[in-house]
């Protein structure tokens, strides 16, 4: 993908992560209400800390107390206000972002994001989406709040004592422009390192985790462990780098906040005797202390624009992961769903019986230029069990893929004489069952593994379904039903995900079954007693099986054989 769509699909993240203004702008004038509060606040308590100085009667200062307590007790109000709805704006856009991340996800999966990690995509769709908040929250709110409440602070100084105001507007100026290019020149390459380490130090930790007992028997976890440290201190150092730009940032606006405040001093104290501004023809004490600490808040608040700038850095970066990750064109080997299908087969293998006929297939797996799989023409009837041999990259584990429609193929590939292709992705699921060589299991008990095929069925069709696969025994050993069986089935063999995996299919009653390398993870001693209860538990005079298997099968197991040619 170009850089140009690149930039334009993050452009729609950002867009999508941006509340709308009904949302987003009561949180907006909470801010500003807040922001404005603190300034008076502080201006109205050095007015009234200096002309008390002056003990003049407490009828002049009964205002002035009173102002006191209104501007503390609604910068309160409207900080509390500003958190509480922009903080419901952001969380619930940022529903909508998932939303519509996983909408786009949904067409890919799985074959079309095989070439991201696993580690690094949950840092996308999790850690680089919660970074798209800060965009309402840390960076257009806080730039639209700290602009405005400089500029009426601004323009209120000026009318106080016009050099005093214009002091503070070079000394915003400069600070924003001195604080952002100090920041970028040094925390810029650590905002666009840190969600990327981030991925890549979640890769090696889930590899380690996952093949530590692979890893450990083959004297090879000490250089990953090494890696996954260089990968960590990278990460360390990019942070560190960026906590540098944020302290630069804060240092320049503490300077120039000074600075505006020495500049006040400078240009009131002479004012004293000539005159003041338009709101102080003559220019006394505690205004003047008006116009020398009011830049302090202003500059507190002022504050939030280079850290607001650092913090679009990051948020533009996790926005170009996410679509990076989570591409807008759908790559052309991925099948796009039908909106109007041609046909909708009935439910159960026991009504329906299904033919299904390959005749010059090809596909490919999203970037490969080669076909994986090319020229197969089979037929599977009801009742048929075929074996599909082959060598390794021949294109056996690419055809298993397509005809459930993971990914899309040329030629012919018909369900009861209709093209595939003109069907809905989810009925041509519902017919066509596929048995995975690394079969998914959820970190939950048997029962619910095998409940997610058919949620109505009951304890004894679950028992039995076990029985019909040889794992009757095995489960009651276990504890029956309640056995839970590890993440991705740690807690099982691979023989026995397998089996779990052949239960769960027949409970689905798929009227065509692909069993793909069943024996991959099974020792040699076991391969041929899973082959012959795969293929004993799914025979069905309904049911057509395709088993694809390295392993020799008995011919009174199959009714046919296909053997794919290697490829070059």
């Amino acid at each position: 993908m170009s850089d140009v769509t690149l930039h334009a699909a993050a452009r729609d993240v950002l867009r999508l992560a941006q509340p709308r203004a009904r949302r987003f702008t009561p949180g907006l004038l909470a801010g500003i209400g807040s922001a404005v509060m603190a300034v008076a606040l502080l201006a109205c308590s050095a007015w009234l800390i200096t002309r008390a100085a002056e003990m003049p009667s407490l009828a002049f200062l009964g205002m002035a107390v009173v102002g006191v307590r209104a501007f503390a007790i609604f910068r309160s109000v409207f900080r509390y206000l500003e958190r509480l709805t922009s903080h419901d704006a952001a969380f619930a856009q940022l529903a909508h972002v998932r939303l519509g991340i996983f909408r786009r996800i949904v067409p890919l999966a799985p074959a079309g994001l095989a070439s991201t990690g696993r580690g690094d995509l949950l840092t996308r769709l999790v850690r680089d989406v919660d970074d798209l908040q800060d965009l309402p929250l840390r960076v257009v709110q806080p730039l639209l709040v700290a602009g405005i409440t400089a500029l009426l602070s601004v323009v209120g100084i000026w009318l106080i004592l016009p050099a005093a105001g214009l002091t503070l507007l070079a000394c915003l100026l400069l600070a924003g422009v001195l604080g952002t290019v100090f920041s970028t020149s040094l925390a810029a390459r650590a905002d666009r390192e840190l969600a990327p380490l981030r991925g890549a130090l979640a890769d090696e930790v889930l590899e380690i985790v996952e093949n530590l007992d692979v890893l450990t028997a083959f004297d090879a976890l000490s250089p990953r462990l090494a890696a996954l440290a260089h990968t960590d201190a990278r990460l360390r150092r990019a942070t560190l780098r960026r906590s540098v730009g944020v302290g630069v940032q804060s240092g320049v606006v503490s300077l120039f906040a000074g600075l505006a405040t020495l500049g006040a001093l400078y240009f009131g104290i002479p004012d004293l005797t000539t005159g003041g501004g338009l709101l102080s023809p003559v220019l006394l004490g505690p205004t003047l202390v008006v116009a020398v600490l009011v830049p302090m808040a202003v500059f507190e608040v002022f504050g939030m624009i280079p850290l607001a700038i650092g913090a679009w850095r990051q948020v533009r970066v996790s926005a170009q992961r996410v679509a990076d990750g989570v591409p807008v064109a759908v790559p052309a080997e991925i099948p796009i769903d039908v909106s109007n299908p041609q046909a909708v087969f009935e439910a159960g293998a026991a009504s329906t019986s299904v033919v299904l006929e390959l005749t010059d297939l090809a596909a490919r797996w999203p970037g490969q230029v080669e076909p994986g799989v090319c020229g197969v023409t089979l037929r599977l009837a009801p009742g048929d069990r075929v074996h599909l041999a082959g060598p390794s990259g021949a294109g056996k584990t690419t055809l298993a893929q397509t005809l459930v429609r993971f990914l899309d193929y040329t030629g012919s590939y018909t369900l009861n004489g209709i093209e595939a292709r003109l069907l809905a992705q989810t009925e041509v699921r519902r017919v066509v069952g596929l048995c995975e060589q690394r079969p998914w299991l959820f970190d939950d008990s048997i029962r619910q593994n095998l409940l997610f095929a058919r949620d109505t069925a009951t304890d004894a069709e679950l028992e039995a379904v076990l029985a019909r696969v040889g794992l009757a025994e095995w489960a009651a050993g276990r504890g029956g039903l309640d056995a839970r069986v590890g993440e991705r089935g740690a807690l099982v063999s691979g023989g026995q995900a397998q089996r779990i995996a052949l239960a769960r299919a027949l409970l689905a009653d798929f009227p065509v079954l692909i069993v793909d390398e069943p024996t991959a993870n099974v020792d040699s001693a076991g391969a041929e007693a899973l082959v012959r209860d795969i293929l004993t538990a799914a025979a069905d005079a309904h049911r057509a099986v395709l088993l694809i298997s390295h392993t020799p099968v008995p011919d009174d197991l199959v009714t046919s054989r296909v053997t794919l040619p290697a490829r070059s």
